[in-house]
């Protein structure tokens, strides 16, 4: 049995993503309570379980597989190949979710790249009121209150969750497409007198998956 056998099959016997950590863990573990069955990965390093995770990716782009190794924010899974998803999609017949919107999206895209943001600037931005669309946002999960700002008033502060990272395949927020340039772009910002210290935010709901 080799080490990427054994990461393969603890991968495909996952109910989600695992890290490296995780992974490694689980092969030093196996077999303690069993003297007389030796653990040949009693010793295994994370940096070689990354090693075979990368093996093991290139491994199956290679391949015409169904399937693939993903890397996520919150660690490794299989999953299937997107070519794939047509086909898939029918094992889940279930109503699917309504799409974001063009004006959801971008709010979305303006909190994801100047988080945590205030709502007032938000609207700075787009230029009209995006109350509606944040009380979307945070019923899908993709947003959430991540505090008060530190002026007058303290409004609330927006930022996006990790089901964001997950929904959009990203590791981290440094894989937003062209994230350092647009984040040192000037853009408009509220005046104290814009935010509504008063009113009240919108309320967060249980996140719900989209498509």
């Amino acid at each position: 049995m080799t080490l990427n056998q054994v990461i393969e099959a603890l991968l495909f016997s996952a109910q989600k993503a695992l890290t490296t950590g995780e992974l490694a863990e689980a092969l030093r573990s196996a077999g303690q309570s069993d003297e007389l069955l030796p653990n040949e990965f009693a010793r295994t390093e994370e940096a070689e379980v990354a090693a075979a995770l990368e093996q093991l990716k290139i491994e199956y782009g290679q391949s015409p597989r169904g399937f693939q190794l993903a890397e996520k924010a919150d660690g490794w899974q299989l999953v299937s190949h997107p070519d794939c998803a047509r086909w898939v999609r029918q094992l889940f017949p279930g109503p699917k979710p309504a799409r974001l919107s063009p004006p959801a999206l971008e709010t979305l895209a303006i909190i994801a790249y100047r988080q945590p943001v205030t709502r007032a600037d938000v609207e700075a931005v787009r230029g009209v009121t995006v109350e509606g669309m944040l009380q979307n946002l945070m019923e899908r999960g993709l947003v959430k209150i991540g505090g008060r700002a530190d002026v007058p008033g303290r409004p609330l502060l927006y930022e996006t969750t990790q089901f964001f990272l997950e929904h959009f395949g990203l590791r981290s927020l440094d894989e937003l497409p062209n994230a350092e340039e647009l984040r040192m772009r000037h853009v408009p910002a509220a005046t104290p007198a814009t935010e509504k210290p008063g009113a009240a935010p919108p309320e967060p709901a249980q996140s719900a998956p989209i498509s």
